[in-house]
């Protein structure tokens, strides 16, 4: 394993220390803890309280803006909103003419360093159409989707393919992010360096404000600590609230739902199907090590969305995914990603394999390594979606 730092030279060995090489203080697989049930409920409590999420207030005002047949899939264009921000939009995706209670998934999104979009980068719509209700659809897919959806997804947009197999697929717009991003309106002149909100689905202008958007982070993450809260308590708190939309809904059988995502939605994934039970089976792409790689090696490639002060010291990063055991659990990993060491994907992939023999379910995790970037490509998507089917249908 590498063992020169590479982001604070002379003090990484120093601030490696800190935790150890001993399993950290709520895992299990300390010897201490013996009941997995005894285990989760309090190793879950200290994960909510170091999140510290926010009240979202639920997702009221659930409207559908649109309904309207694509690709053989019934696409609906929703909204609700939550106690603070902007309306929270979604697409949601199942099979035409399906009948009867189905599936559900709820798919997360990426960051990619892109903020203006979100639901965008896992679907495809079309305007081509003619809507059941009142409204316009969604338009057709933007050119740098088509190129995003190429480069990091095989040229599909995930969500729909799986949303063919059965599914009533959930897609929303994370906090800070597209319908939930920063408003260049909102902010004091002296932070928006001349941008406005003016034309905003121009190439240039989507650049401008991702770059705008990427060098904000910093103030974004200081801002919600000294708010007492953390960027993983918010995306937690708001897909939880995603969650509440899918089960609700009466076409869905809300024993029967699943989440997945790649990188940032890989990281969501790790969070909410760690933290609520209502997730039967996880899909976590291209966003599992440890903090040990985040501390040494990969801090500078990773958004300040990743991190919750304290909780290292308590449940290593695979460990908060692993809050879930028994229940199942899929993690596809990239060699080649370069966000992330060989090896730290290795010990993490330990890490949970431990967890769910100690647990007596090992059957219900499995870890698999693909050549390639960062990705989830059509090979993965298969292992992917035959996971789910296994579990949830």
């Amino acid at each position: 394993m590498q063992t020169t730092p590479t982001m604070i030279g002379a003090y990484g060995p120093w601030a490696a220390s800190l935790s150890g090489d001993e399993p950290a203080a709520f895992s299990f697989r300390r010897d201490e803890w013996t009941d997995v049930d005894a285990w989760r409920s309090a190793a879950r409590a200290r994960f909510r309280e170091r999140v510290a999420s926010p009240s979202v207030g639920g997702a009221s005002e659930i409207t559908v803006h649109s309904r309207y047949e694509y690709d053989g899939l019934e696409v609906e264009e929703l909204s609700w909103q939550l106690a603070y921000g902007p309306r929270t939009e979604a697409i949601l995706l199942k099979p035409a003419g399906a009948t009867g209670k189905l599936p559900g998934i709820v798919a997360l999104h990426d960051h990619g360093g892109n903020k203006y979009f979100g639901k965008r980068k896992i679907t495809r719509t079309d305007d081509a159409h003619q809507p059941l209700m009142a409204q316009q659809p969604l338009m057709a897919q933007h050119p740098m989707m088509a190129d995003h959806q190429s480069r990091y997804y095989g040229g599909h947009g995930w969500a729909n393919e799986v949303a063919k197999r059965g599914y009533v697929v959930l897609v929303h717009d994370a906090f800070a992010f597209a319908s939930r991003r920063v408003r260049l309106a909102d902010m004091p002149d002296f932070l928006r360096n001349g941008l406005t909100d003016e034309n905003p689905e121009q190439q240039e202008n989507i650049d401008a404000y991702n770059r705008w958007a990427g060098t904000h982070e910093d103030l974004m993450a200081k801002s919600l600590f000294s708010a007492g809260t953390t960027w993983p308590g918010v995306f937690l708190a708001e897909d939880i609230a995603a969650l509440d939309v899918l089960c609700a809904r009466p076409d869905v059988d809300p024993e029967r739902v699943g989440c997945g995502g790649l990188s940032g939605g890989g990281l969501r994934t790790v969070h909410l199907a760690g933290a609520d039970d209502r997730i039967r089976a996880a899909v976590c792409v291209g966003m599992m090590t440890t903090w040990r790689d985040y501390l040494l090696h990969k801090c500078h490639t990773h958004t300040w969305m990743c991190y919750t002060p304290l909780l290292p010291n308590e449940l290593d990063y695979p460990e908060i995914l692993g809050l879930r055991t028994p229940l199942p659990t899929l993690v596809l990993n990239n060699i080649e990603d370069p966000l992330f060491t060989m090896p730290e994907m290795e010990r993490a992939d330990r890490i949970l394999s431990e967890v769910y023999a100690k647990a007596g379910a090992s059957d219900r995790y499995r870890c698999s390594f693909y050549p390639g970037g960062h990705k989830f490509d059509a090979p993965m998507q298969a292992e992917a979606f035959a996971w789910l089917d296994g579990w949830l249908k």
